[in-house]
């Protein structure tokens, strides 16, 4: 099964009797498919490459190993308070970390997109529910929603995963967006970005987040099989010894059965 879905561009402003010079146009959001393989569904921006995946008989589990990755953070809060906190989402894809949030770990969720037509594929084809009193979706663009002040000292887990259509690179990251990602954070919040580690901008990422955060506040994973290397920063850094972080894998992995205690063969802080 395959479907692809047009997005919505807004009509040009009626051109003023004498203009002196044509307004530019914005560029065109990238055409949204489906594709199934096998028990998988995945999602795709123009191109074949993958931008998020389901399993269909697992909605609202997540079904990519870096996208798994993204939810670490839960190492560094108690398990307990999980449910009383605030995820943000840049970037919906397919819609995993935030279906996980909010179904399986019932925080307050939201996520920023830009593009109406990955919402409406979200919802058509990959279960994301409507919204409701803790799920919100927010069709905007990232950089400018994240500096109302409604959102700022009010996110404890913030998730980053703004690739272009072609998957090349970040949409956004400079020093000055990774401080607007800071300025979101409660005190303990912690910030997963997705980054492609064997690529040459990996180090200049890394760089651009230490000198928002601090290098003593960066931990990163060591690179999924496909290249894609999940960095978390601390909103204030706090060390953690082995035995704590282990504990609280082995907790989170009983909880929601995500493969944690896995990721501390592979994890580990950047400074």
């Amino acid at each position: 099964m395959t479907t692809t879905t047009t997005p919505t561009t807004t009509p040009a402003a009626a051109a003023a009797p004498t203009p002196r010079k044509r307004a530019a146009r914005l560029p065109a959001l990238p055409e949204v498919s489906v594709s199934d393989d096998g028990e998988v569904r995945h999602l795709h921006l123009g191109t074949p490459w993958i931008q998020g995946s389901m399993r269909v008989a697992e909605p609202f589990e997540i079904e990519l190993e870096y996208v798994q990755r993204m939810m670490a953070w839960l190492l560094f809060m108690e398990p307990a308070s999980v449910g009383k906190r605030h995820a943000m989402q840049l970037g919906l894809g397919a819609g995993a970390i935030t279906k996980f949030c909010h179904k399986k770990l019932r925080m307050c969720s939201t996520a920023i997109e830009l593009n109406p037509q990955v919402v409406a594929v979200c919802r058509s084809w990959f279960k994301l529910p409507v919204d409701g009193p803790k799920l919100r979706v927010v069709l905007a663009d990232a950089a400018q929603e994240i500096r109302k002040t409604e959102w700022l000292g009010t996110v404890d887990a913030l998730a980053v995963d703004l690739y272009d259509h072609d998957a090349a690179a970040p949409v956004l990251d400079s020093a000055e967006f990774y401080a607007d990602c800071r300025a979101l954070l409660t005190d303990d919040g912690v910030m997963t970005v997705n980054l492609f580690g064997r690529a040459s901008s990996y180090d200049r990422s890394l760089a651009k987040m230490a000198e928002a955060f601090g290098p003593d506040a960066l931990w990163a994973f060591k690179p999924t099989r496909e290249g894609n290397t999940i960095v978390l920063a601390q909103r204030t850094p706090r060390a953690f010894k082995r035995a704590e972080l282990m504990d609280r894998a082995e907790a989170v992995q009983a909880r929601w059965e995500l493969p944690a205690t896995k990721w501390l063969r592979v994890f580990k802080p950047v400074a």
